[in-house]
């Protein structure tokens, strides 16, 4: 396995930062930051692979595509139970907390920290599970531009915010 790289991409949301590496077989994707999360990528950032540029490109001109990208991400069992889960959870479509909790046997507080933890969202869709009523939070804050992306992001896959009480 290859040393990890960080590229940016540039993306209707601003730029995001990837983590990346060369496994043996295939490509594997270890985090996403978002535009609005503060700090430098760490280490030096290298250009964008094309197979990295295009699954992006392909989701923000389509909001339905489907990231073929393998992905490396640490956390604990329950953590990549619930990343598992919502990355069943199709474009245009929300689930609630405690909707995921109990398909899970776990908590509605458990399922958002672990939503918090998810080191990439948007190809590991967290901004898909809201609320009972609103929004509820994104990347650790219920407010301001986390929650701006994460809206734009809902609207952007066709869900309409307004049956959602936010």
């Amino acid at each position: 396995m290859s040393e990890p790289k960080y590229s940016v991409i540039e993306t209707p949301l601003g730029e995001l930062g990837v983590c990346w590496q060369e496994g043996e077989e295939r490509y594997l994707v270890a985090g996403v930051r978002l535009p609005v999360d503060q700090g430098a990528l760490p280490g030096e950032g290298v250009p964008a692979p094309a197979w990295l540029e295009r699954e992006f490109r392909a989701y923000f001109c389509d909001p339905a595509h489907a990231f073929g990208i393998a992905l490396r991400l640490a956390g604990t069992a329950f953590q990549q139970r619930v990343w598992r889960a919502l990355q069943g959870i199709p474009p245009g479509s929300v689930r609630r907390y405690g909707e995921l909790a109990t398909e899970l046997g776990s908590s509605a507080r458990a399922v958002g920290n672990a939503c918090r933890a998810n080191p990439c969202p948007i190809i590991v869709p967290c901004h898909r599970v809201v609320a009972s009523r609103g929004l509820g939070g994104f990347a650790g804050k219920t407010l301001g531009a986390s929650m701006n992306v994460k809206a734009w992001l809902l609207r952007y896959e066709g869900v309409d915010l307004t049956e959602l009480g936010a």
